[in-house]
């Protein structure tokens, strides 16, 4: 049986993980709906790179790698952009894969989202814009 072993932000090093204070993955049933929860987390990302909302309010549940991901991004998408699609995959209980495409301008692009569910919350471990 797959189980999912929590993915270290690889802004820290190793000496940050201690075995008394790591995080704990969670079962589907101990986490908000999946679907609900990653829409508006891409929404407040659209937000950040729109420029309405701060970055530090996606935060706490967000690795520190992903934040600076989305600063970098945001810097390169000077343009409005509107959900087209999002298509949800879980492969293993409490990973949530995320694909959405996105209308900007006339061109069409994916962003790439992965959650996993640490203490009983969602955890943005991954975000690439293609």
């Amino acid at each position: 049986k797959l189980y999912l072993i929590p993915t270290h932000d690889s802004e820290f090093g190793p000496e940050w993980f201690h075995p008394n204070f790591s995080p704990i993955p969670s079962p589907l049933s101990e986490l908000p709906d999946s679907f609900i929860w990653s829409k508006s987390f891409i929404i407040a990302v659209l937000e950040v790179w729109a420029g309405r909302r701060s970055v530090m309010q996606l935060a706490k549940n967000s690795h520190r790698s992903v934040i600076s991901k989305i600063i970098s991004q945001g810097k390169m998408l000077n343009e409005v952009c509107q959900i087209r699609r999002i298509y949800l995959t879980q492969p293993i209980e409490g990973v949530i894969e995320t694909t959405v495409t996105l209308s900007i301008k006339n061109r069409v692009r994916s962003l790439i989202l992965r959650f996993e569910g640490i203490d009983k919350k969602w955890i943005c471990t991954e975000l690439r814009l293609l």
